[in-house]
C-alpha cells in the first residue's frame, strides 16, 4: 500500500481510498504535504488539521466548479464537484464524533454530491427507502434501458465509518451500470445520514435492514424482482451475509471483506491488536452502536458474527478479503466460505501482494477489486437468468 505517512496506517489508508477513487495527485498533495508532522503525533492528533488542509483544496475545487457552472461548462463542473466530495467525506469520517465541524462538513459532502449528479451524472438520484416511521436516505443508479428489460440490481451497504457517499465515489455503480446492472447505495442504521441525521444506530440482524431495501426495489418498475442481490464492504461483510441468511428475496450476496467475526475484533482490537479503520475509535463505535459503556457495547458485539449464520445462505455468495487486510484476519475469509456449505455457488477470492488489492477491502487497488466483483456479480445473475442479460 502507498504509505505517505511512514507509521500512520489509519491516515494512509485514507489517502489510498481518496487516491482509488478518482483523487488527482496534485491535488492529493497539496491537502496532504502540510500534514506531515501532525501525522507523526499518531492517528487521533491533528484530525482537525486534516480536515482543514483538505477544506482547503475542497474550497478551490468547489469555487472553480461554481464558475464552470455559470459558464455553462457543466462536465467540467461535474468533474469537479465529484473531486471535491470524495476528499471532503474522507475527511469528514476522520473526525471525531463530536467535532463541531462534523454535521456541517457531512452536509457539505451531501451537497457537493447532488452537485455531480446535477452537472454530471444523471444516471443517478437520491432516494428515500422507507424504513419503520422514518427511511433509510440512499443514492440510485440506473443502468442503461433497453426496451421491455428489467435490470438486475444490487443492493450495497456500507461498514462501520464510510457512508453512500464512498460508495458513490468508488465508482463500483458505474461499473455495474456499463454491465447492465443497477445499484442502491444505502446508508444503513449506524452509518452516513442515517446515523448523523436520523440518529438510528446498528443492530445485529440486519435482515430488517435488507427487507426494507427489497420491498422498496420491488414497488420500481426498471428492476427484475428475481435478481436482486446485496454487496456489503468492511463490517458490510457481517451485514450482507447476515441478511442473505434470512431474507431469502435476495439473490445472491458478497462479502467485500470477510467480516466473520466482527465482536472478537474487537476484543483484539481493546488489546491493541491488529490496525483500526478511523481515529478516535472507541468513540465512533459507540456512537454508531448507540452505547455509552464499552464494556456494554463488548458484550454486544460478542454476538456480532457469523457462526452458525452463513450456512443458511442458499444462494451464490462470493468472499472476497485482502492477504495484507491488517483489520480483519485472513482466517475469517475462509471461516466464511467454508462455513457456507447450502450455497449453490460460493467462491472465495483471496487479492495478493503481487497483484494489489491485498488491503482492507483492497482500499490499495480498489478498482481492480471492484471490477473483479462487478464481473462476478454479472456473471452470476446471468447466470440465474438462464444467460440473459
Amino acid at each position: 500500500m502507498f504509505e505517505y505517512f511512514p507509521g500512520n496506517y489509519v491516515w494512509n489508508l485514507g489517502v489510498v481510498a481518496v487516491l482509488n477513487s478518482g483523487g488527482l495527485i496534485d491535488e492529493v498533495d497539496r491537502a496532504v504535504r502540510p500534514l506531515r508532522e501532525a501525522a507523526s503525533r499518531g492517528e487521533d492528533a491533528g484530525t482537525a488539521e486534516l480536515l482543514a488542509s483538505w477544506t482547503r483544496v475542497v474550497d478551490q475545487l468547489e469555487a472553480s466548479a461554481r464558475a464552470d457552472v455559470q459558464a455553462g461548462h457543466h462536465r467540467s463542473a461535474g468533474q469537479k464537484f465529484f473531486r471535491a466530495a470524495n476528499y471532503l467525506v474522507n475527511a469528514e469520517r476522520m473526525q471525531s464524533a463530536g467535532s463541531p465541524e462534523r454535521m456541517a462538513t457531512y452536509q457539505r459532502c451531501l451537497d457537493l454530491t447532488e452537485a455531480v449528479f446535477d452537472n454530471l451524472d444523471f444516471a443517478t438520484t437520491r432516494v428515500e427507502v422507507p424504513y419503520g416511521d422514518t427511511s433509510l436516505p440512499a443514492y440510485f443508479t440506473k443502468a442503461p434501458e433497453i426496451d421491455g428489460v428489467l435490470r438486475p440490481v444490487m443492493i450495497m451497504w456500507n461498514g462501520l465509518d464510510s457512508t453512500k457517499e464512498h460508495m458513490y465515489t468508488s465508482g463500483f455503480a458505474h461499473e455495474l451500470a456499463a454491465r447492465g446492472i443497477s445499484t442502491l447505495m444505502v446508508d444503513c442504521p449506524g452509518s452516513g445520514e442515517a446515523l448523523r441525521f436520523r440518529g438510528l444506530k446498528a443492530q445485529i440482524d440486519t435482515e430488517v435492514w435488507a427487507a426494507a431495501c427489497v420491498d422498496f426495489l420491488e414497488q420500481r418498475d426498471d428492476i427484475d424482482p428475481a435478481r436482486i442481490g446485496l454487496v456489503g464492504w468492511s463490517l458490510g461483510g457481517y451485514y450482507a451475509p447476515r441478511a442473505a441468511a434470512f431474507e431469502k428475496r435476495l439473490a445472491l450476496v458478497v462479502a467485500w471483506g470477510a467480516n466473520h467475526n466482527w465482536g472478537a475484533v474487537q476484543r483484539r482490537r481493546v488489546e491493541r491488536e491488529g490496525e483500526r479503520p478511523v481515529p478516535h475509535y472507541w468513540e465512533h463505535v459507540l456512537w454508531t452502536w448507540g452505547y455509552d459503556d464499552l464494556d456494554e457495547f463488548l458484550a454486544m458485539a460478542d454476538h456480532v458474527h457469523l457462526d452458525g449464520v452463513v450456512e443458511k445462505i442458499t444462494v451464490p455468495f462470493l468472499v472476497m478479503h485482502g492477504e495484507n487486510d491488517r483489520q480483519i484476519p485472513l482466517e475469517y475469509a475462509f471461516r466464511s466460505y467454508e462455513q457456507a456449505v447450502n450455497s449453490p455457488k460460493r467462491t472465495l477470492r483471496v487479492f495478493t501482494h503481487d497483484e494489489g488489492g491485498a488491503e482492507h477491502i483492497g482500499l490499495d487497488h480498489l478498482p481492480y477489486v471492484g471490477s473483479f466483483i462487478a464481473d462476478w456479480v454479472d456473471d452470476t445473475f446471468r447466470d440465474l437468468a438462464g444467460g440473459a442479460s
